[in-house]
């Protein structure tokens, strides 16, 4: 990586010193209490700053979404023809739990927070719409022309989002302790044995009735083998 997309990726200081001091007045005064110039006041930045990086002070609450989001549509787009479908989506809704599991501190004053306030919640599920909408458009794509080809894969990105956030609540639940990591990875597991499956064509196991054998000595003469298998077919 070059220097200049490592500072881009990097999240500026000025940014981070606003979401510190969003986060230590909300849990002082309350979300609701808080205003925006209170947080630029605490951080010693101007308005100006706050909204060059937060359209909303709802945004300074998800800093890390949108960097997120970005990063799973460049993960699934350079999946490949060998990827099955449903462990790449699995894959990439690891990332966000990556996301959390960066900082468990953070994370879990951020879950109390949105429980506490009907705002966030409703601005955290439109989060995790979009989340739900990325991996359904990969799958959308895998799966066309197939029968039920969107509804598949309509299914199985609102169950990869279930399964992840199932286990990514019980975790912040308890405060960010034990591996995060093994309790996902055990509910996607549920996922991709419901709903994984191998592309690669399937051809049907022959019936019984759809076998026919036919005896010919070795030194028969070719139309007289052919002959025998019509006479077989013709009898069956």
């Amino acid at each position: 990586m070059s220097s200049s997309s490592a500072a881009q990726s990097a999240k500026p200081p000025m940014r981070d010193a606003l979401v510190a001091a969003a986060f230590r007045l909300f849990l002082e005064r309350g979300y609701e209490q808080t205003t925006v110039d209170d947080i630029v006041a605490l951080a010693g930045v101007g308005r100006r700053s706050f909204f060059r990086y937060f359209p909303s002070k709802e945004d300074v609450v998800f800093p890390d979404h949108e960097r997120c989001l970005a990063d799973m549509t460049a993960f699934l787009s350079v999946s490949e023809p060998g990827h099955e479908p449903v462990q790449r989506v699995c894959d990439a809704a690891r990332l966000v739990l990556r996301m959390y599991a960066e900082n468990p501190t953070f994370s879990v004053q951020r879950y109390r927070l949105t429980k506490q306030v009907p705002g966030l919640r409703a601005y955290e599920l439109s989060v995790v719409w979009r989340y739900e909408r990325a991996l359904a458009d990969y799958l959308r794509a895998r799966f066309a022309g197939r029968r039920d080809g969107i509804l598949r894969a309509d299914v199985i990105a609102a169950a990869v989002v279930a399964a992840h956030n199932n286990a990514l609540r019980s975790w912040l639940r308890s405060d960010g302790e034990g591996d995060a990591g093994t309790a996902v990875d055990h509910a996607l597991g549920y996922v991709q044995s419901a709903f994984g499956q191998d592309e690669s064509p399937r051809v049907a196991a022959p019936q019984a009735e759809d076998v026919v054998v036919v005896v010919a000595r070795r030194d028969a003469p070719l139309w007289r083998v052919v002959q025998e298998v019509e006479s077989a077919l013709g009898r069956a």
